[in-house]
């Protein structure tokens, strides 16, 4: 047993190493977002206007048209949150800026870490967000009129003479105030029948934006179109456009490519999201239908690599039979924004549902408590990292009392192991005896068999309720703590000559954390060679940390810490809530006070 320990173990070793070579082999490899834009315009300008480029064996693929109509002219609203730039083909946004600055004046949400650049969210894209897709004469080659343009609000208008008449007006929201918000926009497209009889009852179908890696480190895991049929709420992630061999390529669940996924209505609302961004369109009236599509973004990259290709999304509405000279209005919200979850949670101006786009899955009671918890430390302590520690140190103050029982139950566990090897040895004919017996030594000691696994049934819900919570915390993204320019990305200060491994710090601190912990704690069990796959355990939070962020190892870190110190208290204090050590402890103690025999 133990020298398939040993191998077990060898092998681990030799796939982490195997798996950090090749993640940042492939990193080192990628083009930063930088080259990707510059790449983008010089291919487009080598295609026909209005069209394209498709590169060899993506005939079938949505491709992105990421440049404007020759001419477009660009209109824009703004408050302090959000600067919305339209065009007048389509009558659409071409993109939204995310403008709030700090008090220090820095963008809260730049392109890349200390740029005086902000985020722009569709700024890779399909279709301008809110156009009328598949609406010959009205798309995003029609060119719209603008009609009027304020601080606020701006209309555009296009017309199919002798048929129909179309006029979109735009309201962005105030900065502050008690039933909006500030990344919220109103939009409203208006139908009217400048035909001589009835039209017949319409589909039109508006593009809610395309979604796209957020930097050179994305490669789109967390890319996805979400929706909601007012009851439940469902999320479609990039990879199940992608070719897929199954679970382990065994076959299990595996599919081919799939070039658009149709959902059926009604649809209350849908979404865009990238890691920490995400556009929710709102209509006033269900929506008929939803079109989801990967969407190759014309940056020059193989079709082979992630950071290649976004999200893009159609939503449908039907629009009744329209008598000559009447209109129908389709409205809606569009929120774009970070995904702050207490902005997204807030019922008075979001549905109840679309904090859903946060990806917490199963484990949102306990990321949504920490995050919130995080939030309200990070008013006080203006550091994010702090926060995280701060948050770890609240969480395990509250749980030390469950903590230090289920340690002295391990402790007692462990004194007690030579009496349960000699029980094995007595009843290993009987195993009913035996059992009999073990629970009678347990009694007597007051040792539950369970108790130490308490810690660690506390502990992992919040793990991943954080790891969960980190995925889309737009707050972390750049936050420096220590020797980390970033939270939400992996703290490498280096890579191993000539292996290319990058370096990460905080995971191997707990790594030897994890180790230490192990060593300190006792190891209730009389099997040597479990005891010895126990010691594995540093080296899989090792392999599973590495190449997340570093807010998810600095949590289990000063989690480790602090339990390290527990268990140093626990190992010097007196048990006496052992009855049978304290009738051992008093039997030996006790004074001889029979009379000494008389000379």
């Amino acid at each position: 047993m133990d020298k398939k320990n040993t191998v077990i173990g060898v092998l681990l070793i030799a796939a982490a190493i195997a798996s950090m070579y090749v993640g940042n082999r492939n990193s080192m490899q990628r083009p930063t977002q930088e080259a990707l834009r510059r790449a983008a315009p010089q291919q487009a300008q080598a295609a026909p206007a209005q069209e394209a480029f498709v590169p060899p064996g993506l005939q079938n693929e949505i491709v992105s048209a990421n440049i404007d109509n020759n001419g477009a002219q660009i209109t824009t609203l703004e408050n302090s949150f959000i600067q919305v730039r339209f065009t007048d083909y389509g009558g659409a946004i071409r993109d939204v800026a995310l403008t709030h600055r700090l008090k220090n004046g820095l963008y809260q949400y730049p392109e890349k870490r200390d740029e005086p650049t902000p985020f722009v969210f569709n700024e890779l894209h399909v279709d301008p967000a809110l156009s009328l897709v598949g609406f010959p004469g009205l798309d995003r080659t029609a060119h719209f009129q603008l009609v009027s343009k304020s601080d606020k609000e701006v209309v555009f208008r296009a017309r199919i003479p002798g048929k129909l008449e179309v006029t979109r007006r735009y309201v962005l929201a105030p900065d502050s105030g008690d039933d909006t918000d500030p990344y919220q926009l109103r939009a409203e497209s208006s139908f009217r029948n400048l035909a001589s009889e009835p039209t017949q009852p319409m589909r039109v179908a508006l593009a809610l934006g395309t979604a796209a890696p957020v930097d050179d480190r994305d490669n789109g895991l967390y890319l996805a179109a979400w929706y909601s049929d007012g009851k439940s709420q469902s999320s479609i992630p990039r990879a199940r456009f992608e070719a897929s061999g199954g679970f382990l390529g065994l076959g299990l669940g595996a599919h081919g490519a799939t070039p658009v996924i149709e959902s059926p209505g009604p649809i209350a609302w849908a979404a865009v999201s990238n890691q920490f961004f995400v556009g929710i369109l709102t209509p006033d009236q269900p929506g008929a239908g939803l079109a989801t599509r990967r969407a190759y973004l014309l940056t020059g990259l193989p079709n082979t690599d992630g950071h290649a290709y976004g999200v893009t999304q159609t939503a449908e509405f039907d629009l009744p039979a329209l008598k000559p000279g009447e209109a129908a209005t389709l409205g809606a919200g569009y929120y774009v924004g970070p995904k702050e979850y207490r902005r997204l949670s807030n019922a008075d101006v979001f549905k109840v549902d679309q904090d859903k786009v946060m990806q917490f899955g199963m484990f949102k009671f306990f990321s949504a408590l920490l995050l919130t918890l995080m939030t309200w430390i990070h008013s006080f302590v203006p550091n994010w990292g702090l926060s995280i520690v701060l948050t770890t140190l609240t969480l395990k103050t509250i749980f030390i009392y469950p903590t230090l029982a289920s340690l002295r139950s391990s402790r007692r566990m462990q004194k007690i192991q030579p009496q349960l090897k000699a029980l094995n040895e007595k009843y290993k004919d009987n195993p009913q005896k035996k059992n009999q017996a073990t629970m009678e030594l347990f009694k007597e000691h007051k040792v539950n068999p369970l108790g130490g696994c308490l810690p660690m049934l506390i502990t992992m819900p919040f793990f991943f309720g954080f790891y969960r919570m980190l995925m889309s915390a737009a707050d972390l993204r750049f936050a420096p703590f220590l020797w980390s320019a970033d939270l939400s990305a992996p703290d490498t200060v280096g890579h191993l000559p000539y292996l290319g491994i990058a370096i990460n710090v905080m995971p191997i601190l707990l790594g030897i954390v994890s180790f230490a912990q192990v060593k300190l704690s006792p190891q209730p069990t009389v099997d040597n060679a479990q005891a010895k796959m126990m010691m594995f355990t540093p080296l899989i939070m090792l392999i599973f940390c590495y190449s997340f962020s570093c807010a998810l190892s600095l949590y289990s870190t000063t989690n480790g810490l602090f339990t390290i110190a527990q268990q140093l208290v626990i190992n010097r204090m007196r048990d006496d809530g052992d009855p049978a050590a304290a009738k051992a402890g008093a039997s030996k103690g006790m004074k001889n006070v029979t009379p000494g025999k008389r000379k």
